[in-house]
């Protein structure tokens, strides 16, 4: 016994994980499992890079991307635990540009129509991706397209930093009225705008001195730009379209060492034992090692289920891609949140918070079991193989007690 887990059973995980690097289909993988605040499972195998074959280590630095988007909304409910932000704050007392920005009606990406806010887009918008903002890798809708025209893909025009890209999306139209559907998209990168305005510290001073630090998470950074951590990096890979075997990720997809934009929504870089910190941390009641990050009741709070009538994402979001699940799965502030367990027919407990990265990253906490999981690794989209169900039901096979 371990923890509560069967450690015959927690063996089930890394043997179906490593199917995955002996076929190809990824280079390697990190899992990591804590259970009443230790370690329960800890697992690697493969390598972070078929070139230089250095295995994937427990000190792997990976790409977290969307798994950002926690944190930024942390750091923003800290501001409004002091009184500095509200939820219902127009997003445009911060970035005055978003008080004109049009919601698209019909037409073509040349000539889209469009008809002014009936409502203004608020903060708590941003935090539940119900701002009406896209991504410009949908490719479902006109305003996608619209984004990629201007350099919104999977990255912006390098000559941009943060405030400049806000003006910009600020001048796209929304997809829709805000408030009305989810639709995934950068709202969590303009939360983190507010976050710099409201402070004024930039992104990366922001987390450092209030989230990073705290937690002694100390191989988290928007760069990597010391020789140490760069040898740390994993590879970026894609599947091969064809035969699926994981394949270098073409150059526009890696970003820059030091990139212009802090993106709150995609831009850390971090490894499994920090992520396990702010995991830690949730599961705690947003405190870690007498550090206290957030408090209890906001915490709970960003826990409920946030999309209007308690409906789950099937009901109200558009049928596109998203680092979750949609059926039986809300969203809170910040995080999906899962409202019905049976309806989702992923293994899952209620209450549930978790969210991905574009890499295939994932993590969850389960406040009712005392259980987090951290699984790493590097292969873009997130949506080629059905790693985080699979995860899911081989980490709660191994609960017995």
């Amino acid at each position: 016994m371990n923890h509560g887990f069967a450690t015959t059973r927690l063996q089930r995980i890394d043997d179906h994980f490593r199917r995955y690097v002996d076929d190809g289909r990824l280079a390697g993988w990190q899992v990591m499992v804590s259970r009443r605040g230790d370690i329960a499972h800890h697992s690697t195998y493969g390598v972070r890079s078929f070139e230089s074959k250095e295995p994937f280590a427990e000190d792997t630095v990976v790409r977290l991307y969307s798994m950002t988007k926690p944190l930024t909304t942390i750091a923003a409910m800290q501001l409004v635990e002091q009184g500095l932000v509200q939820l219902k704050d127009p997003v445009a007392k911060f970035i005055p540009a978003f008080s004109a920005t049009p919601v698209y009606r019909s037409g073509s990406v040349q000539k889209p129509m469009t008809e002014p806010q009936t409502l203004p887009m608020l903060v708590w918008h941003l935090m539940t991706h119900m701002s009406g903002l896209t991504y410009g890798f949908h490719n479902t809708h006109p305003v996608d397209a619209m984004y990629r025209n201007q350099g919104f893909e999977w990255g912006q025009p390098e000559d941009l930093d943060l405030a400049a890209c806000c003006e910009r999306w600020a001048q796209l139209p929304l997809v829709f009225q805000p408030g009305t559907e989810w639709n995934y998209g950068i709202s969590t990168d303009v939360l983190g705008r507010i976050v710099e305005v409201v402070s004024g510290l930039d992104l990366e001073e922001y987390f450092q001195q209030h989230i990073l630090g705290p937690l002694g998470m100390t191989d988290t950074s928007f760069y990597i730009d010391d020789a140490n951590r760069k040898s740390r990096l994993a590879e970026l890979y894609i599947p091969h379209p064809e035969t699926g075997v994981a394949t270098s990720a073409p150059a526009f997809l890696r970003r820059p060492e030091r990139p212009s934009v802090l993106s709150g929504g995609g831009g850390l870089y971090g490894t499994a034992a920090d992520y396990m910190r702010f995991c830690q941390m949730i599961l705690n009641g947003g405190a870690l090692d007498g550090e206290r990050v957030i408090g209890r009741h906001t915490l709970d709070y960003m826990g409920k289920n946030h999309l209007p009538g308690n409906v789950d994402l099937e009901a109200i979001g558009r049928p596109l891609f998203a680092e979750s699940a949609f059926v039986g799965v809300g969203f809170g502030l910040g995080f999906s949140v899962v409202i019905d367990a049976a309806a989702s027919k992923v293994p899952s407990t209620t209450g549930e918070m978790a969210w991905g990265g574009a890499a295939s990253t994932a993590f969850w906490v389960d406040p009712a079991e005392d259980l987090a999981v951290v699984f790493l690794t590097q292969l873009l989209p997130s949506s080629t193989h059905a790693i985080r169900p699979e995860l899911k039901q081989l980490v709660y096979q191994a609960l017995v007690e």
